[in-house]
């Protein structure tokens, strides 16, 4: 296998070598297919879509407008940052060379958490929906089967993942290409049928939908924004990819402002053409009815879609698919980079020697992921959702971090120019402060034991799992703080303000 060395942290200079990676393997599509599917846009807007108009009603085409401001704030960020130091670490490299190793540390330790519990979740999408593809609803039910599926489709992807990114572009090319037609056949099916009144419940467009004025309750608007605000999450897999990238400077950035924008046009304009279809009501296919708030879109599949609705289901199963292999390959390549560095041990810096990939960081997230769904399976199911819902929490953490970190890194450059002071300044400002806000919002609404489905200690269980996971880190690394070979790391030597980062070549 093959082993980096560290440059001496006093060397000065611009480091062409990099990491070893698979230079120049993605260009813009292929970066933003991956920030795409990283979010499983299907998938997200069918288990979202439902909550959030019980919190708000027919605001919810404006909660996701509202939802995506501080991701493009934050994306901001991470594109002033990576045209500065376009290093897979992201908010690992970015937050050390802010605000220390410590700060370091915990953003890339949340990042790996963020990424393990999403897993888990799309992991069991797809194995349950594998099984309603074919048909099989016993199979689909049965949680020993699922489980079994589940983990094989996620062995599946880690090994994927572990052959190479060019692979897995051109796979998610296809599932993108599938995902997307199944998401626009759904939003134009509906219009339609909206236009023949197939369904009595159907409403007519009303552009007071997008109208602040019309929300009547502050706490139900914030659910629901919290709550969209992580369906967005996963377009920065492209910056983690940066090294593998051509014009790794300036691809990434481009592509996760790309995704961006795309998932808004997709989670506004397919809500407004189900609102429109389905309305509001709480029987039938009305969407406050309990029965089709955890999957909007299977519900509607069959009015919608007739004997073609295994195509839905395929889209649905897919999105869940792809998103498991492009969040892999964003944590193993943090963990690459914390090794790299010295802040994790130098076996995570391994690359395969044909392939070009972190084949052990990729292996431990894979099988981490793995040990994670199945004990929590075993646990309790409920446990599994509270852990997703938990998730929102790291990543606001290390959203956050990055956008502090772009403000602080470049305030000595803040002046020179209006674009400075927008763009690494006010904005990944503002993001910052709306993701801090998100954190703190999320926690403190998790500990109530109504807010999910289970209570541990006596306050809300996905507090317990969401907070404890992030204070896990600060454990971990005080036990790497021990070791001798994280000296270098700790002390500030292997990576600082000043330490010319791992780069490739463009």
């Amino acid at each position: 296998m093959t082993k980096l060395t560290l440059p001496n942290a006093t060397e000065t200079g611009h480091i062409h070598v990099g990491k070893g990676l698979n230079q120049g393997a993605l260009g813009v599509v292929g970066s933003t297919v991956i920030g795409l599917a990283s979010t499983a846009p299907l998938y997200s807007l069918a288990a979202t879509l439902g909550y959030v108009i019980v919190a708000v009603g027919a605001q919810a085409p404006l909660v996701f407008i509202v939802a995506c401001v501080p991701m493009i704030f934050a994306a901001l960020a991470y594109q002033e940052l990576n045209r500065e130091m376009p290093d897979c670490g992201t908010t690992f490299v970015w937050g050390a060379k802010a605000f220390g190793p410590v700060t370091g540390w915990i953003g890339g330790w949340a990042v790996a958490v963020a990424g393990v519990m999403v897993l888990a979740n799309v992991g069991e999408i797809t194995g349950q929906y594998f099984w309603l593809l074919i048909g099989n609803e016993e199979f689909a039910n049965n949680r020993v089967i699922v489980i079994i599926t589940s983990v094989l489709f996620m062995a599946l992807m880690t090994f994927i993942s572990t052959v190479g990114v060019q692979i897995g572009e051109r796979m998610q090319m296809v599932l993108m290409v599938i995902q997307l037609a199944a998401m626009l056949a759904f939003g134009v099916l509906a219009l339609m049928q909206v236009a023949d009144g197939t369904n009595p419940g159907s409403i007519a467009f009303d552009w007071n939908w997008f109208n602040p004025a019309e929300l009547t309750s502050w706490s139900g608007f914030m659910q629901a924004v919290l709550l969209a605000l992580f369906i967005y999450w996963g377009w920065d897999s492209c910056l983690a990819l940066n090294e593998e990238t051509k014009n790794p400077r300036k691809t990434p950035g481009r592509a996760a402002l790309l995704s961006i924008v795309i998932l808004i046009v997709l989670y506004v304009g397919i809500s407004v053409a189900v609102m429109m279809f389905a309305g509001f009501g709480d029987t039938g296919f009305g969407l406050t009815n309990e029965a089709n708030l955890d999957d909007v879109f299977t519900v509607l599949s069959g009015a919608l879609f007739g004997p073609w609705g295994w195509f839905l289901i395929l889209g649905v199963m897919l999105s869940a698919a792809s998103s498991t292999q492009t969040t892999i390959l964003p944590t193993a390549r943090g963990t690459l980079s914390m090794a790299v560095y010295r802040a994790l041990p130098a076996k995570f810096a391994e690359l395969h020697p044909r392939f070009k990939t972190p084949w052990f960081s990729t292996t431990v997230m894979g099988i981490a992921s793995i040990v994670y769904y199945v004990g929590m399976s075993i646990l309790s199911e409920d446990m599994l959702a509270d852990s997703l819902t938990s998730m929102g929490l790291a990543v606001a953490l290390y959203y956050a971090i990055t956008s502090f970190g772009c403000v602080w890194y470049f305030r000595d450059t803040l002046r020179d120019s209006a674009r400075n002071l927008w763009l690494r300044g006010i904005l990944p400002g503002l993001g910052g402060l709306m993701l801090s806000y998100a954190f703190v919002q999320s926690a403190i609404d998790m500990i109530n034991v109504d807010y999910g489905y289970t209570v541990i200690f006596g306050i809300g269980g996905a507090f317990v799992i969401g907070v404890g996971a992030i204070l896990l880190g600060f454990v971990l690394m005080a036990v790497w703080w021990l070791r001798p070979g994280s000296r270098p790391f700790f002390r500030g030597e292997s990576l600082n303000r000043d330490t010319p980062v791992l780069v490739p070549d463009e």
